[in-house]
């Protein structure tokens, strides 16, 4: 993430540390390249990209190579980018809500790869929920409290569950979960930030 954000996470998401660690030696050699946080932040988006084009026009299960293969890559970049520019005195405000653009870009041009697989009406609604948990989270910042992240559906959990679509067709229960698991996720973060605001 190209700009600040909390340790708070649940799920997947704790393991972002350890992917973190395993991504040094590629963070090292992109700070040798000068390459831009923002540059990162743009390759999340079209891997995304990659992996909706993948899901919806390769089979199941030939498309979960792919998919997976280009939503790690997002994932990765997602990681890259605020941690370059920690690491290069880089971090702007501007690339702080590039970051956040980025991220919710990404999520919703995944999710277009389910338009041929699905009914629109369940594509857009997992969509809207999957921008829940953010809002809920920008908000909370807004008010002074720790960014949250992770799941029970974060970002980590929606780009695994596309990946069980890719392998095994269940394009629309898939969808459900994401919709159902986003909104959930969204009350659980609402949850946590009103006991942590309190009446300050």
């Amino acid at each position: 993430m190209n700009g600040s954000s909390g340790s708070h996470g649940l799920g997947l998401y704790a393991l972002k540390p350890w992917y973190a660690r395993r991504l040094s030696g590629v963070r090292g050699a992109l700070a040798r390249r000068a390459v831009s946080p923002d540059a990162l932040t743009a390759a999340g988006v079209v891997c995304a990209a990659g992996a909706a084009a993948a899901l919806a026009w390769l089979p199941a299960p030939l498309a979960a190579l792919p998919v997976a293969a280009l939503l790690a890559a997002r994932l990765a970049c997602a990681n890259l980018d605020g941690a370059l520019a920690r690491d290069t005195g880089r971090s702007t405000r501007r690339g702080a809500l590039l970051n956040e653009l980025g991220d919710r870009a990404a999520d919703l041009v995944m999710l277009a790869g389910f338009l041929p697989l699905a009914p629109r009406w369940l594509v857009a609604t997992a969509a809207l929920a999957a921008t829940l948990p953010s809002w809920v989270s920008l908000a909370g910042a807004a008010a002074g409290a720790g960014r949250l992240n992770g799941g029970p559906v974060g970002k980590t959990e929606r780009c695994a569950l596309v990946v069980v679509a890719a392998a095994s067709a269940w394009a629309a229960p898939v969808l459900v979960v994401i919709a159902a698991g986003s909104a959930l996720t969204a009350a659980v973060r609402c949850g946590r930030l009103w006991g942590e605001l309190g009446t300050r």
